[in-house]
């Protein structure tokens, strides 16, 4: 059994772990209770709107994530010069392989966009993709692209693509090949 947490704070990345394991409907309160360690009391003292909660508090700590150690490099280094804009573009790349253990680990977001959820966590999917389209497009057009959208359209694409082929097929290789393959072509 797992140890419980004493935080809410804490509890996320397990309920993360669930929901990337069972999807949201599959995570049942006893699967998110074996998960954290924690009593049906004690998850709702930490999340009072029940699952929905859980969820968008997940969601909001990628969200966190990323906005660090994605987003924020991306955002910073659009108003930059050719290199420093490259530079953190490579970065992402190293940093979204890791993040996605090459292609094993489940994007939430992604997840929620295509399950029956979708309609429930809209505002928070949409702005998670949106926004990395947005500092991924800057970032790309301060290295010179002048096709910058259509490149970040695409580099999101193929990780979304490379982890359901990754996972499909068992096969890590497949989601480092398709970002070889995104990022020679942002890279240049």
């Amino acid at each position: 059994m797992v140890k419980p947490s004493t935080t809410r704070a804490a509890v996320i990345p397990a309920l993360a772990e669930a929901f990337r394991t069972h999807g949201f409907e599959g995570a049942s309160m006893a699967v998110l209770q074996d998960a954290t360690g924690l009593g049906r009391g004690s998850l709702y003292n930490f999340f009072p709107g029940g699952k929905d909660e859980m969820a968008q508090a997940v969601l909001e700590d990628i969200d966190d994530w990323f906005q660090l150690n994605v987003f924020g490099s991306l955002r910073a280094a659009s108003g930059g010069n050719t290199a420093e804009a490259r530079t953190s573009v490579a970065a992402m790349f190293t940093t979204v392989d890791n993040y996605f253990q090459s292609g094993q680990r489940v994007c939430l977001p992604g997840a929620f966009a295509v399950g029956r959820e979708r309609d429930r966590f809209a505002i928070a999917v949409s702005a998670y993709f949106v926004e990395w389209i947005e500092v991924l497009t800057a970032a790309l057009v301060a290295m010179g692209h002048a096709d910058a959208r259509a490149i970040a359209l695409r580099t999101i694409a193929a990780v979304q693509g490379g982890i359901v082929l990754a996972r499909a097929l068992s096969d890590n290789t497949a989601f480092t090949s398709v970002l070889s393959a995104a990022r020679a072509e942002a890279i240049l």
